[in-house]
């Protein structure tokens, strides 16, 4: 027999609110008492996503979806551009042709790399805590819950033991899409929802674009790089890790394609139906 609704949501709740708590311990541990001080910059970012939260909060609107979608919003664009100034250095220092050599892929960390994923990793944690704080999730197995953690565990393992750094940065390439993912929520939320307008139609055009260049494309292209290049990874738990991340974020892929897609044909009979 299956547990109640609200049981069941519940208990999803306390699961990952205990994994995000473990997480935040194990933080404070290596930086506390192995002074890992390089990792400032995931508490640096975790507060700094939490103020945003806040001056939005405070200056726009209470909606907790709304809030939570500007700020994501925020680190989306944020993020864009610190991954794309890192690789624009790393290719006029190394030229093309070394940047995605297994051995900077593996053991290297680009310029601003290591920081750049350290604050990543604070809005995670940031994002995991306001979700189940608002309950800005459905389902038993939230996808979005579910992302997070994997994200956590992965980023969180590679920054302690400084291995794959540069493999997700580049993993990092997709938050170009999530860019307008979170503009398309925004304007949906600010009541602007005419299908036939010019700037919807743009909008979706980047959208399917950036999913499937950004996103799509260059997680398969990652997990492709990790499968021609195990022999190189030796023993240990990176290559095994790296895997299980990259086909976590693939499957999360198709799914956000398929709800995309619903969401694209949902506004395209709305555009019909006003006809």
């Amino acid at each position: 027999m299956a547990p109640p609704r609200g049981r069941a949501k519940g208990d999803t709740a306390v699961f990952f609110a205990a994994t995000l708590v473990l997480w935040g311990v194990s933080v404070a541990f290596e930086m506390t008492f192995n002074r890992r001080s390089e990792l400032a910059p995931v508490v640096a970012g975790f507060f700094f996503f939490q103020a945003a939260n806040w001056a939005v909060r405070f200056s726009l609107s209470r909606d907790p979806l709304f809030v939570n979608t500007v700020v994501s919003l925020l680190h989306s664009t944020v993020t864009t551009t610190s991954v794309v100034l890192i690789l624009i250095n790393q290719w006029m220092i190394k030229g093309l042709g070394n940047m995605f050599e297994h051995e900077q892929l593996f053991g290297g960390t680009w310029l601003g790399a290591y920081s750049a994923l350290c604050f990543s990793c604070g809005y995670f944690a940031y994002d995991q805590l306001d979700m189940l704080r608002y309950h800005l999730y459905s389902g038993w197995i939230p996808g979005i819950l579910v992302h997070h953690l994997i994200l956590l565990v992965c980023f969180t393992l590679a920054l302690y033991r400084n291995v794959t750094i540069n493999y997700l940065i580049l993993s990092l390439i997709c938050e170009f899409h999530s860019i307008f993912l979170h503009m398309r929520k925004v304007r949906r939320m600010a009541g602007f929802r005419d299908a036939k307008s010019r700037v919807v139609k743009v909008e979706w055009v980047l959208n399917w674009t950036t999913f499937f260049v950004t996103r799509l494309g260059c997680h398969v292209l990652i997990t492709y790089k990790l499968i021609s290049d195990a022999p190189k990874f030796g023993r240990g738990i990176e290559l095994p890790l790296a895997l299980f991340g990259m086909a976590g974020m693939n499957l999360l892929n198709i799914i956000l394609g398929r709800d995309l897609y619903g969401a694209y044909k949902r506004e395209k009979n709305q555009q019909r139906r006003q006809e």
